[in-house]
């Protein structure tokens, strides 16, 4: 049987090569028990030598903190403008639908011309006014508390709008996206809209630039297969499109 030692030098160098590290994989290799492996990985961390996850750990910090969506506006920017072309394709005429808050959706709101009437239900203070100057868009306002950082409203007045509300599609913008853990924003609160939000549509599609897969943030709003598509970019892997298709998620990567 491999020394502490023994393991924290295998532990490490496999996630050297690797950036993340499996419990069940490091058990059967090493010949010892998972929980051994999870009191390694716990000493490892407290060390500040990695992250743990759910089912292993990782070197890259997966939790995302929150930023002003000034801030955020410019991160892959070029990347949300062509994953908000692409979903601007799957509206149709006289559609009713809901647009989230996030820059990948205000992008979205800058992507759509519609010819004939749309009706746009949106927490979105930025994205209401971007489509505001457009005669054929109908847009409905969430009333709430505002959220500074992401330039929109929560809270259970616009969650009582919602309740009211049945539409085709929702957009929805999103901090991190991990298998095991789901869909995640910075906010509780706006986890909580946004899942209200997904009540109100037939269809959820999540726009999400490559970035995102991976990462984590506080507040979760659904599991995977609780959406129906995601759009994002050529920079995600073939091996992560399987994985989400095997959940019965449809996957869509936008192209310049």
């Amino acid at each position: 049987m491999k020394s502490i030692t023994e393991r924290h030098r295998i532990i490490l160098k496999i996630l050297g090569d690797n950036e993340h590290v499996n419990v069940q994989e490091l058990s059967s290799e090493m010949k010892v028990s998972e929980v051994t492996i999870r009191k390694d990985l716990k000493l490892l961390e407290d060390k500040n030598l990695l992250f743990r996850t759910h089912g292993g750990a990782s070197k890259v910090n997966p939790y995302t903190n929150d930023k002003p969506v000034a801030v955020k506006e410019r991160l892959n920017a070029e990347e949300k403008q062509i994953i908000a072309r692409t979903a601007a394709t799957m509206i149709g005429n006289n559609d009713s639908i809901i647009i989230g808050s996030g820059t990948s959706m205000l992008a979205l709101a800058r992507a759509i011309h519609p010819e004939v009437r749309l009706t746009v239900i949106t927490s979105a203070l930025n994205v209401a006014l971007e489509l505001s100057h457009h005669l054929n868009v109908e847009v409905l306002q969430l009333g709430g508390q505002l959220r500074q950082n992401s330039s929109s409203v929560m809270g259970p007045y616009a969650e009582q709008i919602l309740a009211d509300i049945s539409c085709g599609m929702l957009f929805l913008g999103v901090d991190g996206i991990d298998m095991e853990v789901g869909l995640t924003t910075t906010s509780l609160m706006e986890a909580r809209l946004n899942q209200k939000m997904m009540d109100a549509a037939q269809i959820t599609v999540v726009l999400a630039d490559s970035s995102k897969f991976g990462k984590r943030g506080l507040g979760k709003i659904c599991q995977i297969d609780q959406i129906q598509h995601i759009i994002t970019d050529s920079g995600i892997s073939s091996e992560l499109v399987k994985m989400l298709e095997e959940k019965g998620v449809s996957v869509t990567i936008a192209r310049k």
